[in-house]
């Protein structure tokens, strides 16, 4: 059984841990030994997550250009759309 909520919680239900295991499970890598900046590699694109105090804040790198793009999603947003919205990318 997983340690997460369900993926219709919102982030700001889990506890410290199971973001960071939520995120580890996404494959990100934590920047740093930082607890709130994470690295996520897709093949198309890189992506820094910023677990901030308002919001999750959210800057992809696309591998084929050089112009990034960024978002800020709310907290009361539920771990399943949030992990949505990161994979589809820039």
């Amino acid at each position: 059984m997983s340690a997460l909520p369900s993926e219709t919680t919102p982030l700001n239900q889990h506890s410290l841990r199971a973001l960071e295991l939520w995120l580890q499970e996404l494959g990100a890598t934590r920047i740093d030994d930082d607890p709130c900046q994470w690295l996520l590699e897709a093949s198309e694109w890189r992506a820094v997550l910023l677990l901030d105090r308002d919001d999750l804040k959210i800057q992809w790198m696309p591998s084929s250009s050089a112009t990034s793009s960024s978002c800020s999603l709310p907290y009361g947003l539920s771990r399943g759309d949030v992990e949505a919205a990161i994979q589809a990318g820039p």
